[in-house]
């Protein structure tokens, strides 16, 4: 396994928010926090490989949004926001050498964050990010290799996956107010703590569930359901509406 990250940028408290308020954000510890992640990544079997800096790129650590990763191919994303779109040619000449390449392009935006994976199914989120013109582009790229892609209604939240991720082999973690749980192909249907409303993105890695250790009664629903959790405080860096998928793209 292989997992492509980026530096937290000095410009971060600069990030682009959608549905949250700006708060200020403490750049060294979003930087520490960000090297705990990566150490995990690490201690879970993960080779770390390190993007260019992009000192300039507020939201360039959040590499999760600039490419659809499958054991296949690699589609290089489209941001759905125009400062972004710079992020995606790094990713891209690291992927290179890793994936054959297919990519958006205008007028269809897509971002990785909007991806959920479920076997040959990938759902993705119609969100302000992801338009309907990049569902279809993804869609025409990934069918010679099998994939089925369907896009999901959503609402009140950034990404698909700030609703809802899938955890192997059958749960599907979800906030119901931001997406209807019945559209996906899951066994197991997992809630968040009603009290948790961002709790539903999670990183599960070789068996490990990783997520934000600021929701721990989500966290006690998952061990109930017989996930094996890992918390990680992720505290500054949420406030840049980012969560635990969006930091990595890993490759397996």
């Amino acid at each position: 396994m292989i997992a492509f990250l980026r530096e937290v940028s000095p410009s971060l408290a600069a990030c682009e928010l959608s549905f949250l308020e700006r708060a200020p954000i403490d750049v060294e510890r979003a930087r520490a926090q960000h090297a705990h992640y990566a150490a995990e990544l690490a201690a879970l079997g993960c080779s770390l490989e390190w993007l260019e800096p992009l000192a300039a790129n507020a939201d360039a650590v959040f590499v999760e949004d600039t490419a659809v990763v499958l054991p296949e191919v690699a589609v290089i994303t489209r941001p759905g926001i125009a400062s972004r779109r710079n992020e995606v040619e790094s990713v891209a000449a690291s992927l290179a050498s890793h994936r054959p390449l297919r990519r958006i392009t205008a007028p269809g935006t897509l971002e990785g964050g909007d991806v959920v994976r479920i076997g040959r199914d990938l759902y993705v989120g119609a969100s302000a990010r992801s338009n309907a013109a990049g569902i279809e582009q993804l869609k025409v790229a990934l069918a010679p290799f099998g994939y089925r892609v369907q896009g999901v209604a959503m609402r009140d939240c950034l990404h698909l996956k700030s609703a809802c991720t899938f955890i192997p082999p059958d749960v599907l973690l979800a906030n119901p107010a931001w997406v209807d749980p019945g559209l996906f192909d899951a066994r197991t249907l997992v809630e968040v703590d009603e009290t948790e409303a961002f709790a539903a993105n999670t990183l599960t890695v070789q068996g490990v569930t990783l997520m934000s250790a600021a929701f721990p009664r989500t966290e006690r629903r998952l061990r109930e359901a017989g996930v094996t959790t890992r918390a990680l405080d992720v505290s500054e860096l949420q406030k840049a509406e980012a969560a635990l998928t969006c930091m990595s793209l890993v490759l397996v």
